[in-house]
């Protein structure tokens, strides 16, 4: 009689299964406790300041500025990724920007990190995107090893720049100045 799964046959306990999943509205509550702990583990807790009501408004109102899809191992929540279209005018095309990438410790080693990129990236190439891009904190070298290893490749000719709070307000002030 022959058996299906090897793992089964050889006495190896099975991986547990990986789904990725568009989020839903019912997601919020979850969506909003993967950020808090991915702000934890990126030190940067005392930066969180998103009213979940907004944020729900920004994924799942009239028009959504970003999406998100949760991975599952084992049928449980485990992870996220929140991303957005940007564009290219060089390539003429849009391009996916992952904002972030959230797996919870005790699931990391199953796959589900790659299985999201690996998500973002197919749905990249479904929606013509010419590029998928994310930036990574310069310490995060667990990170950056794992990107590497994907293939990624650093764009260190180029440097993220942000205005934000009083210095945005102050510079679109300088519209209203016209």
């Amino acid at each position: 009689m022959a058996v299906a799964n090897p793992a089964i046959a050889s006495g190896m306990p099975t991986p547990p299964s990986i789904a990725i999943r568009p989020a839903t509205p019912e997601d919020l509550p979850l969506i909003c406790a993967l950020i808090a702990e991915l702000a934890d583990y990126e030190k940067l807790a005392h930066e969180v300041r998103f009213d979940p009501q907004t944020l729900g408004q920004y994924l799942f109102g009239p028009r959504p500025m970003a999406e998100v899809v949760i991975g599952e191992v084992g049928g449980t929540p485990q992870g996220f990724a929140l991303f957005f279209h940007n564009f290219s005018t060089f390539e003429g095309k849009p391009g996916l920007y992952l904002e972030d990438l959230f797996v919870r410790p005790e699931a990391r080693g199953a796959g589900l990190g790659k299985a999201l990129l690996a998500h973002l990236a197919k749905l990249a190439l479904d929606r013509d995107c010419a590029r998928f891009e994310w930036a990574v904190l310069d310490w995060n070298e667990p990170s950056i090893g794992f990107y590497n290893a994907l293939g990624a490749r650093a764009m260190d000719d180029w440097t993220v720049m942000r205005v934000d709070g009083p210095v945005l307000m102050a510079l679109a002030k300088l519209a209203e100045n016209r």
